[in-house]
This record gives C-alpha cells, sequence and structure tokens, in this order.
C-alpha cells in the first residue's frame, strides 16, 4: 500500500501582506502529479490546512479543487484540523466534503464516535487513527482548570490526550495497514520557529511514549520541519509545504511517499517539492548595499535585508525596493560598540503571551496571582479561536 502523508499547507498564509496561497497552490499541483505517477492509495493531511480559522475564499478553492482532483484519479483523502484551522469549521463541511472522497474530522473524537476512519482501497484495508489538535481550554473541564495548578493541569491534558490516542489504537484491525495521524507536539521535535509558540511550549508537549508502539506509521502535522522523531512506531513530521517565513530559509520542503503492509513497519521516503519562491536574508552594512542590491535584483524568491548602519537612515526601504521589490523585509540594525553583526529580530510568530503578559508585570514590580495568569490565558485562548 503506498499513501502520502502531507500537512501544514497554511493556505491564505499572508508575508508582510504578499499572499503565499500561488505557491501553495503549485505544490499541491505536484503532489496530485506524484499521487498519480505512483498510483497512491489514499492521501493524509495532518492539520493546519488554513493558516487562519475563516479562510479566504481562495485559500479554499485551492483547497477543494485538490481534493476534488484526487477524487478524480480515485484516491480518498483524510484531513484532520490544526491549531490554526477552525474545528467547528471543519466538522460542519465534513459530510458536504465526504462526496469528494475526503474524510474530514474538526474536533478529536474516540472511536466509537468516528475517531477510526476505516478505508478499503485498492491496495486493501486501511485504518487511520486520526487525532485533530486538542486545544487545553475544550478538551479539560473548566474546574480542572480553576482548581488545579499549572503542573496539574499539565498532566491532566496530556494524560487524556494520550488516552484518546490509546482508544483510537485499540480500534485498529488485525487484518488493515494501521496508521496514526495527530496536530501535536511531541517532544525532542525541531522547531523551525514560525510555529505558534503558545501551542508548541510545555502544556502542548506530549512524550513519544503517547503514541501507542503498535502504530505501522504516525504521520504528524504542526511542526514545519519535516524530520524523524525517535519512537517506537515510524513516526516523521511532513512538515509545511513552503518556506513560511524566514525562520525556514534554506528548508527543502516537500511530502512522505509511504509503503507499508499489513502488520509490518512503513517504510519512508522524503519527497521533495519544487520550492518556487525560496526565501533568503541578505545581511550587509549600509556601505555594501548597493553591490548587495544588485546581485540580488533578479532573485526569484522574496528577500529580507538586515543593513547594520551607524544612523537610522530615511527611506531607506525604498532604496532596496527600487531595485529589488521582491524585499518585504527591510529592517536597519543599529551599530553598537564598533560592531556591524546584524542580529535576529524576535520572531513573532512565536510570541508567547502568558510570558509577555508576566513580564509586563514584572518589569513594574509587581507579581500576578495563579489565578490571574490563568484567567488571562483563558481569555486569550478564548479570542484566539473566534475566528476573523
Amino acid at each position: 500500500m503506498r499513501l502520502i502523508h502531507t500537512s501544514d499547507w497554511h493556505l491564505g498564509r499572508k508575508l508582510k501582506g504578499v499572499d503565499r496561497t500561488p505557491e501553495i497552490a503549485l505544490a499541491l499541483d505536484e503532489i496530485l502529479q506524484y499521487a498519480k505517477e505512483y498510483e497512491v492509495d489514499a492521501v493524509l493531511v495532518s492539520g493546519d490546512i488554513f493558516d487562519v480559522p475563516n479562510p479566504s475564499t481562495e485559500a479554499e478553492r485551492v483547497a477543494y479543487d485538490f481534493f476534488y482532483k484526487l477524487n478524480q484519479l480515485s484516491i480518498p483523502s483524510v484531513a484532520i484540523a490544526g491549531n490554526h484551522d477552525s474545528a467547528n469549521r471543519i466538522d460542519s463541511l465534513a459530510d458536504l466534503l465526504s462526496l469528494a472522497g475526503v474524510r474530514a474530522l474538526g474536533r478529536p473524537r474516540i472511536a466509537e464516535e468516528g475517531g477510526v476512519v476505516n478505508l478499503e482501497t485498492a491496495s486493501g484495508k486501511l485504518s487511520i487513527g486520526a487525532m485533530p489538535f486538542a486545544s487545553e481550554r475544550k478538551l479539560l473541564a473548566a474546574e480542572d482548570v480553576w482548581d488545579k495548578d499549572a503542573l496539574e493541569q499539565r498532566n491532566d491534558y496530556k494524560t487524556t490526550v494520550t488516552y484518546v490516542l490509546q482508544n483510537l489504537a485499540s480500534a485498529f484491525k488485525t487484518d488493515a495497514v494501521n496508521v496514526m495521524m495527530a496536530h501535536m507536539t511531541v517532544e525532542g521535535a525541531k522547531f523551525t520557529g514560525s510555529e505558534a509558540a503558545f501551542y508548541s511550549g510545555a502544556m502542548y508537549s506530549l512524550s513519544g511514549q503517547s503514541i501507542p508502539s503498535e502504530c505501522q506509521y504516525v504521520g504528524l502535522g504542526h511542526i514545519h520541519r519535516p524530520q524523524q522523531i525517535a519512537n517506537a512506531a515510524p513516526t516523521y513530521y511532513a512538515g509545511s509545504l513552503i518556506q513560511v517565513d524566514f525562520g525556514e530559509v534554506g528548508e527543502e520542503k516537500g511530502f512522505n511517499l509511504i509503503e507499508v503492509e499489513t502488520g509490518r513497519p512503513a517504510k519512508v521516503q522524503f519527497q521533495p517539492l519544487t520550492c518556487h519562491k525560496p526565501l533568503k536574508r541578505v545581511e550587509c552594512h549600509l556601505e555594501q548595499l548597493d553591490e548587495h542590491l544588485e546581485a540580488h535584483r533578479d532573485y526569484a524568491g522574496y528577500l529580507k535585508f538586515a543593513i547594520a548602519v551607524d544612523t537610522p537612515p530615511i527611506g531607506l526601504a525604498d532604496r532596496v525596493r527600487k531595485v529589488c521589490p521582491q524585499a518585504v523585509m527591510v529592517e536597519p540594525k543599529l551599530i553598537i560598540n564598533e560592531s556591524a553583526q546584524v542580529p535576529e529580530p524576535k520572531d513573532y510568530d512565536r510570541f508567547d503571551p502568558i510570558a509577555e503578559f508576566q513580564k509586563f508585570y514584572r518589569d513594574r514590580e509587581k507579581t500576578l496571582s495563579p489565578e490571574v495568569i490563568t484567567a488571562f490565558k483563558e481569555l486569550y485562548m478564548e479570542f484566539s479561536e473566534v475566528p476573523n
């Protein structure tokens, strides 16, 4: 049996106002060609289909067009919600998407409630334990959040997720290929820095031991760097389809091509995709700027210029974009102590609201009670999950 595992499309993603959807659409077209060429039996999409809970019509068109074309090839697919997706939105469309051969799950559920998807493929039976992103706020009961300290909450969350994973695996079939698909953080994963920090921290980081060993393949989403996780079962992140931001400069993007037969561990091959708009950082001193601008005049991707300066210049961004309009970021860096080193700016995609909230009061020599921190976290999670 041959499967494709892909993840973290982030359709609708914008980089400093530039919509990356056309690049993602090209990557999905390439996956379609591979699916046809390799005669795959199913395609697994492990979350973050969209970049925001309420995606643009163009982002939705690209996603649904991909699933429709897969269905035209008689290739079924299974898709789960990630932390960027609206679980309610995906669940509300599940019946409609099933007409295009897509089994879509928005919220986590146990096997008895539909958490295991069973498919009859051209090469045999396929059983997929599907674990969409599990929000702590929605997974834990209200009394757990208010009455237990952070460590107890963290343990309860992880215990609950582990229970669901084990429950899904308990419904696997001996005469089928058994695969687990989840959108989650596993300890030991290497980040790119573009993942949402709040949903990647200690609260959401699970041990590899949480994953049932009887899985023949574990397809993960959420971390953008394609990688294998050391685990009893073959466990892999497929990574994002494109270089999402400048934390992913130089990374090869693609999907996992899986060959697996009943009762045996999967064989996994990472298949790179064409990078149509590669990201690149250009670091230089102001005195060498013209030289670097000329060298990158025809660069096919997007550029980030970090320019060391003695004094903040006026019109620097206009000067750069006059030669290199593909420079989406231009950052002057003031030279301190005769050093021309260009430090990296704070990565706001890794912004941790809880830490910043605490720092705000710490800087004012005030102490926050655990109850206030918990209340702030609850409010942040509630509003961050409201569609735009």
